[in-house]
């Protein structure tokens, strides 16, 4: 049947079936043709929406930057090492190098008559040592434990080819001692017989050590470790990826449960410093912050001492950037490099001063010039001797007036204050607080001096208008350092009587203090609001933080919202005494360690600058047994006062007549007070100020800052009850 057979018959057959079934036969092709023209003629329909389909919310792909793009847009990392830039640090390196290398030479040259009468007497031991082992070798009897093993297989024919190659063996190596011996034996006879007593000396002397190092007992080395490095484990990605799966973070832990990375390394492991460096991202949704609330976890999976652990946080990228650095040693217990302060020198405020040192063992700047500090921390993390240190560092610089107050009373200012200081003072009695009192405001005034002293210098001379050096070193502008020194300052602000005027002078020290050349610097071991007030918090520029208790101590020194951040003072351990987070000098918060200078180096090092002022002529004030003249105001009651200028028919007055009218009764106590003024003044004695309406002089009406008359007098009554109680 061909082809044409077969159509016919499948059409005969469709028509059958078609006329069975009743229906009618289509042409499929025909029909394709008629819808294909008919969709190409009619508008396209709307498609009904389906509730399960999936929509896309994705854009187009977008192509990214070219080339060049990417490159503008590199990271390049440093060609030379930062170490090597640093003629310092350079410095630092060699004298260790040196100093390790010098004391391994002397420790073994000491010792070294002792080493050689142990070799001698071990010269015997390794004599016979040294026989035994060439007799074993001449009897091949390293082969013996394998023709052995054939006699025990009862293998005949390998333990014969064994036995003629042992044979060889034997009488070769035999030929060969006995040679050696005759060429031994006739170079020492005639060494003995021709060669110098030197010459034979030094031979048989370094045959006795070399016998006698044969013969020495592995459990009993001649030769012990000058020096016994640490053994710090070399910081690999698996470490890495093992110490983070520990911290029980369940980003981490689902990443890897998924076969995805628990830590994308984002540079290479290397060193920095006297340790290692990591730098990757962390999963999504996983901060630095987490990782350092857990620091104590990481370091058991690094097995590492906790104060070698330092995991940071990276301020231009986002916050699961971290960087992990693991030291060789414990920072706290590391050695520091020598402070070049320490013996000699001297200090310029304006330029940066080292003071202490970074994880890895860089020196850290400061310069105690246009900041107000505050250095925070609970007790014995070494608050005050940093404070002490900074002093001591402002005390270097013969142009700087210190000012010091040590309000705990433990005298840990005292080297600086007796030998340096132009006001000092050590205890919170109440003869203490009004010194401290009289002297800030002594303060203040000088802050309004110069500010229009500086306003007055022509532009060439003063063209930032602010304090300079060369201004400073002018005696006649009066316009040299000032700094101010505080230890426990919650005491001042916590006063009944004189704590809402501190505040206000220490907060405008604090604001307009920098530029005129006066530094303020607080510490405080409880860092809340009402011993650390918000207006001067918020504009110190630069923070010490060691070791706190929670967020909000945290974020009282560091600024609001670096807890947030993952700078973090609540990270450090007990032991870290004297390590804290500097922010400051226009950089981001680092880690560092400060100076350690004890009671004793700290009267050498204030010795030294009481000479330089002896000698520059600047000794002045406490220091130099000239004591403060009494302000007159001391021995005036402002109540009675108020209350001898305020008419009795006056139920309120406002604040800028009673100071005018004040001004009148004593201008030497009075003159120059402002309407704020009064106001801090009042607040001590719980005489409220608001709003009071008057008239003005021209007979308006107005609304300004006052007080009644009433709330005066009831002050003066409970005043004068509590005396009389007394």
């Amino acid at each position: 049947m061909n082809h044409d057979d077969e159509s016919e018959l499948f059409n005969r057959l469709e028509a059958d079936m078609a006329a069975d079934s009743g229906a009618e036969v289509v042409d499929l092709d025909k029909v394709r043709s008629a819808r294909e023209s008919a969709e190409a003629t009619s508008p396209e329909p709307t498609p009904e929406p389906n509730p399960t389909a999936r929509i896309m919310v994705d854009g187009p792909e977008q192509k990214g930057p070219g080339y060049l793009g990417r490159l503008a847009g590199a990271k390049r990392r440093q060609v030379v090492p930062e170490w090597l830039k640093s003629t310092a640090e350079l410095k630092t390196a060699a004298g260790w190098v040196a100093r390790h290398y010098g004391h391994m030479a002397g420790y073994h040259a000491f010792r070294s008559p002792a080493y050689v009468a142990r070799l001698a007497l071990q010269a015997p031991r390794g004599a016979a040592k040294f026989t035994g082992s060439t007799m074993r070798w001449v009897a091949d009897k390293e082969g013996e434990p394998v023709r052995l093993a054939m006699v025990q297989k009862e293998d005949a024919a390998t333990y014969l080819k064994l036995s003629r190659q042992r044979d060889g063996r034997v009488r070769l190596r035999t030929l060969v001692v006995i040679l050696a011996s005759f060429i031994g034996l006739g170079a020492a006879l005639a060494m003995y017989v021709l060669a110098p007593a030197w010459l034979l000396t030094v031979s048989v002397s370094a045959l006795v050590l070399a016998l006698g190092y044969a013969g020495e007992s592995p459990d009993a080395p001649v030769i012990n470790r000058a020096v016994e490095l640490p053994k710090a484990q070399k910081l690999t990605s698996d470490i890495v990826l093992r110490a983070l799966a520990a911290l029980s973070i369940s980003q981490i832990n689902q990443a890897v449960a998924k076969g995805r990375e628990g830590f994308v390394f984002t540079a290479p492991i290397t060193r920095d410093g006297p340790g290692w460096r990591a730098e990757g991202d962390l999963p999504y949704g996983v901060t630095v912050s987490d990782v350092m609330d857990r620091r104590d976890r990481l370091a058991s999976g690094l097995r590492r001492p906790l104060g070698c652990v330092w995991p940071e946080a990276v301020p231009d990228e986002h916050t699961g950037r971290l960087v992990l650095w693991v030291g060789d040693q414990d920072m706290s217990k590391a050695k520091q490099p020598a402070w070049p302060l320490a013996k000699s020198g001297y200090v310029d405020l304006f330029k940066p001063t080292s003071f202490g040192t970074d994880q890895r063992g860089r020196w850290v700047d400061l310069s105690l010039m246009y900041i107000a500090g505050i250095v925070g921390a609970i007790p014995r993390m070494g608050k005050t001797f940093l404070l002490r240190l900074l002093l001591l560092i402002a005390a270097l610089d013969p142009r700087a007036e210190l000012h010091t107050y040590d309000l705990k009373g433990t005298g840990d200012l005292d080297p600086v204050g007796e030998k340096v200081s132009h006001r000092h003072r050590a205890g919170e009695d109440e003869e203490d607080i009004e010194y401290a009192i009289q002297d800030l405001r002594a303060l203040r005034e000088e802050l309004r001096r110069r500010a229009k002293m500086i306003r007055s210098l022509p532009r060439d001379i003063c063209p930032e208008s602010k304090v300079t050096s060369e201004l400073a070193s002018k005696p006649k502008l009066g316009l040299h350092p000032i700094v101010i020194g505080v230890d426990e300052c919650q005491v001042w602000f916590e006063h009944p009587k004189y704590g809402a005027e501190f505040e206000e002078i220490c907060t405008d020290l604090v604001k307009r203090g920098p530029a005129t050349g006066i530094t303020l610097l607080l510490a405080t071991q409880r860092p809340d609001s009402k011993s650390l007030p918000t207006g001067i918090s918020a504009n110190a520029s630069t923070r010490f933080c060691m070791k706190v208790m929670g967020q909000i101590e945290n974020d009282m020194v560091l600024g609001t919202g670096s807890y947030k951040r993952g700078v973090r003072a609540t990270m450090f351990a007990w032991g870290d005494k004297g390590i804290h987070y500097f922010v400051g000098e226009g950089s981001d918060a680092r880690i560092v360690r400060s100076v350690y200078v004890d009671a004793v180096a700290a009267e050498a090092i204030a010795a030294r600058a009481r000479k330089l002022r002896e000698d520059a002529g600047t000794l002045t004030g406490h220091a130099a047994g000239q004591a403060p003249e009494v302000e007159a105001s001391a021995s005036y009651d402002l109540l009675g006062d108020l209350l001898a200028v305020v008419a009795p028919e006056e139920p309120k007055v406002w604040n800028e007549v009673a100071v005018a009218r004040l001004a009148e009764l004593r201008p030497e106590v009075y003159g120059g007070w402002e309407a704020e003024q009064l106001t801090a003044a009042l607040k001590p004695y719980g005489v409220p100020t608001g709003q009071v309406w008057g008239k003005t002089e021209d007979g308006k009406g107005a609304n300004r800052r006052g007080f009644e008359r009433a709330k005066l007098t009831a002050a003066i009554a409970e005043r004068d009850g509590k005396r009389d109680a007394s």
